[in-house]
């Protein structure tokens, strides 16, 4: 099987692959050179070698007639209309060694490279998140997208990183920099589409996709073909050798819903990474489907925890929160205790989802309290910080960062920022038109946004304006709430993440409609007991005695038979002082 795309053979010449079955031919035009015709071969390839060197820009012709990037092109210095460019992707000098950092230890940051100004902008940050506890950051995608301001999942060429946020050489180094301040670096992957503009592959390899299958997003990608799952695994390999990230966060592959794809992808990934390497891989699975949590992959995240927290907070229960609205708190005791709440019963359509998980590790499942998806998938992009009382989300945080799953936060929250995080992108003419619109609709059905005239208040996601109001910022955040993190992961960092190997739930008590107790066996024996109350009433309790608590946002004062309103008691218990 051929490598996707162009790779310097030396200083002065290149190889070049591209996987065209419709066409009848295909020539590569270099700068300043010729064209020089590449050569069919069996089951669609076209290869050929040419003089060339690293930063030389090139294009394919099809037929004589159709002018088009490379799909595998490690950079698009103009766009995705530009020319491919060539990239020595070893001549970075890596600074840093580094074999990454055991699963257990994570503690994530989800950041959006765009609004933080780049790479530089990300680097810039580094030293802080690592001073916070942060372990690792999440970036939402890098493959080239249109225009210069996108999410990253209308990206089409998944191998170029973004051409407005740096350079391939400036990634290496932002890479570098996390690596020497102990953080990883986690990058999310988009293998379930291409986005709507710069994407030609239908023009010149249709059998990538599949017209009897259908996606949110069209055509399905057709993992039955080996060229195709080689496109995607070698992308995978290059984030992980080439770019030395130390894990990918795989993007809604239930839109993929081919287990044998993704357990080749696992496979090949480990199989690639020198012994002794930490490599993380994440799943985005609306199927929760536990069973890929033992073939390879590390962790999913748990919407369904987000989900019943989000409605015990906010009280929210329009679209996929309808799920939650009757007795969030029965759901969030099951994520607590099994990981998924959803396992095989039915959602509100009707339909059977999950499967059991009760068995899976604690570090199996990633919790969060805001991602980017559901900051901005909102209509007006508000964070939690907007919508619920400050000592409920304080109470929530403490659940998040001392329970045992592996903490996602979204870029902003350890500030307590209160500025939105909308949906934003850089398209044009009848697309941006078709965008505008169709966001607008998504919200009719929502009771805020029933009347045509309250749809116009949705921000036009291809505003500036819209993208630059994304930008966390520092004067717009809650008050004390940087310490409040910094103190919690601190106390993660001393007493949970060293016990965490081994750990085990031990099961929850619904105490009200929204307090609970749960508790698991940690590593070395002891137990942790979390109790926490998002009500704004007390809730009668036996607390464990304040000399086996090591964080509490309630009122010392109070009795310790009650947990007060909006709060969350950590206990750490030995054999000999557990109660029953």
């Amino acid at each position: 099987m051929h490598r996707h795309g162009a790779h310097l053979l030396d200083a002065t010449s290149a190889r070049f692959a591209l996987w065209a079955p419709d066409a009848r031919s295909v020539s590569l035009q270099l700068e300043q050179q010729p064209a020089i015709e590449l050569l069919p071969e069996n089951d669609g390839w076209y290869t050929g070698v040419a003089q060339c060197q690293a930063g030389d820009r090139y294009r394919y012709c099809i037929d004589g007639e159709q002018w088009v990037a490379d799909p595998a092109s490690r950079y698009q210095p103009e766009g995705v209309d530009g020319p491919s460019q060539l990239v020595d992707t070893h001549a970075y000098d890596w600074q840093h060694p580094w074999q990454g950092r055991p699963w257990h230890e994570a503690v994530i940051q989800e950041l959006h490279v765009g609004v933080l100004d780049g790479y530089a902008g990300v680097a810039r940050q580094l030293p802080r998140l690592a001073q916070l506890g942060i372990s690792a950051i999440e970036l939402m995608p890098l493959g080239q997208f249109p225009g210069t301001r996108n999410w990253g999942y209308d990206g089409v060429f998944p191998y170029a990183p973004q051409h407005s946020y740096g350079s391939p050489e400036q990634l290496c180094a932002l890479v570098d920099q996390a690596h020497g301040q102990g953080l990883m670096v986690l990058v999310d992957v988009v293998y379930n589409h291409f986005g709507p503009h710069g994407n030609y592959l239908h023009h010149y390899a249709s059998p990538f996709f599949r017209e009897d299958k259908h996606t949110p997003w069209g055509a399905a990608i057709d993992f039955r073909r080996p060229e195709v799952r080689e496109f995607f695994i070698q992308n995978a390999l290059m984030w992980v050798c080439d770019y030395r990230c130390d894990g990918l966060r795989l993007d809604a592959v239930h839109a993929i819903d081919h287990p044998d794809f993704l357990r080749e992808l696992a496979q090949r990934v480990r199989a690639a990474v020198s012994p002794g390497r930490h490599v993380w891989l994440v799943l985005e699975n609306e199927h929760n489907q536990a069973f890929l949590l033992e073939q390879g992959f590390d962790a999913q995240w748990n919407d369904d925890g987000h989900n019943a927290l989000h409605v015990l907070l906010t009280g929210e229960t329009e679209g996929y929160y309808a799920d939650y609205q009757h007795r969030p708190i029965e759901q969030l005791a099951r994520c607590l205790t099994e990981g998924f709440v959803f396992q095989g019963q039915a959602n509100r359509h009707g339909t059977p989802r999950g499967e059991p998980s009760g068995h899976l590790a604690p570090t199996s499942f990633v919790l969060f309290l805001q991602n980017h998806d559901q900051v901005g998938n909102r209509a007006l992009g508000e964070r939690l910080s907007r919508l619920c009382p400050p000592a409920a989300l304080r109470a929530a945080t403490a659940l998040l960062l001392m329970a045992p799953m592996i903490p996602l936060l979204f870029m902003g929250d350890d500030d307590g920022s209160c500025r939105p995080f909308l949906f934003f992108t850089d398209f044009h003419d009848e697309l941006a038109d078709a965008v505008r619109e169709g966001r607008r609709n998504e919200f009719a059905h929502f009771a805020a946004f029933t009347q045509p005239q309250s749809r116009e208040q949705i921000p036009d996601p291809n505003a500036p304006d819209t993208f630059d109001a994304s930008r966390p910022l520092a004067k717009e955040v809650l008050a004390g709430w940087h310490g409040l993190y910094q103190h919690l992961l601190d106390l993660r960092h001393r007493y949970i993440i060293p016990q965490l190997p081994g750990c085990r739930a031990l099961g929850a008590e619904v105490l009200g409609e929204k307090a609970l107790t749960a508790r698991w066996r940690l590593g070395n024996g002891n137990t942790l007991r979390i109790d926490l109350n998002l009500a704004d009433t007390a809730q009668p309790v036996g607390l464990p005695g304040f000399e086996q608590r090591v964080f509490d946002t309630s009122d010392s004062a109070h009795p310790d038979s009650h947990l007060a309103a909006y709060s969350c008691v950590v206990s750490l218990l030995t054999p000999g002082q557990e109660r029953p």
